[in-house]
């Protein structure tokens, strides 16, 4: 079977960025199937980079991917939100440059793990297997007070309460158990109208839900700053509003850090025709003061 290569957002871009002959260390925050950290092992032969990711599958990806440069390199299984215990215990108490990307991998969205829209099987989402609640918890087990708020809160979901309704009733004869059986309940809601899938937004607020994705980020971008050396940066990568905006005030309101990007980076014409997946990307950068 031929393993397909997810193609990293904005590589280009991380590399102007994010990358210098002066930084020894770089961090990437949300490995993946190591995209970017070959970009960036590939373009700099002396920098060390250590991975973190909490999906141990696609760590299996990386570690394939990221062979050619086995001795520069490091991959741990661990949230960023812990980044500051997993560096200390490493031995390390600072580094040059990190970078956290945001968005769902092709490899999550392909694996049979709820995350896409035609996944006919189990209702999961979990970027980690080994934690506890499962979009299925959500979905058949939330009151629907709860369920509303969570699509309203992290979806921005206009239809939540006829959304909610219909589940419920759903709920009443047989639990929803695959991420198509959802889907297809969400497009008898909306109906099928405009460009995006009118699952998006529910799917997106599950998601955070179930793997506390604004407040990993909320912890892991001030742990990031706190460890940054003087005169590196930070970078992320953003694919919604929520995280954008967590993103933006976090580097507006901190004074140890400056803003490097004014207005975020968005992927070019050409990128987005290549990988239409880019189009929603933003990368904003701060460097340590």
């Amino acid at each position: 079977m031929i393993e397909r290569v997810h193609i990293p957002v904005l590589a280009k871009e991380v590399l102007e960025y994010l990358i210098s002959e002066k930084y020894s260390l770089f961090i990437d925050a949300t490995v993946g199937g190591g995209g970017h950290a070959y970009s960036i092992l590939e373009h700099q032969t002396k920098t060390k980079l250590i991975g973190l990711d909490v999906d141990e599958a696609v760590l299996n990806i990386a570690t394939r991917r990221l062979q050619p440069f086995i001795d520069r390199v490091r991959l741990i299984k661990g949230n960023f939100r812990d980044l500051k215990d997993i560096l200390f215990k490493e031995g390390i108490d600072g580094f040059d440059a990190i970078l956290f990307d945001l968005g769902l991998s092709m490899y999550q969205l392909q694996g049979n793990r709820g995350f896409s829209f035609y996944d006919n099987s189990f209702l999961d989402m979990r970027m980690d297997n080994q934690q506890g609640i499962t979009a299925f918890d959500v979905v058949n087990r939330y009151s629907p007070e709860r369920l509303e708020k969570i699509m309203l809160l992290f979806g921005e979901e206009y239809r939540a309460k006829a959304i909610t309704r219909a589940i419920m009733n759903v709920r009443k004869k047989k639990p929803i158990t695959t991420a198509l059986e959802l889907s297809n309940l969400i497009l008898r809601v909306k109906g099928t109208r405009g460009r995006v899938h009118p699952s998006t937004k529910v799917f997106q607020a599950i998601r955070i839900e179930v793997n506390r994705e604004l407040e990993n980020i909320e912890i892991g971008l001030k742990d990031a700053i706190g460890m940054c050396k003087k005169g590196g940066r930070i970078g992320v990568i953003s694919f919604h509003s929520l995280e954008d905006r967590i993103v933006k005030n976090t580097f507006r309101d901190d004074d140890r850090i400056k803003v490097i990007t004014k207005k975020p980076v968005r992927p070019s014409v050409m990128e987005i025709k290549e990988n239409p997946a880019s189009r929603s990307a933003k990368l904003r950068v701060a460097e340590k003061i």
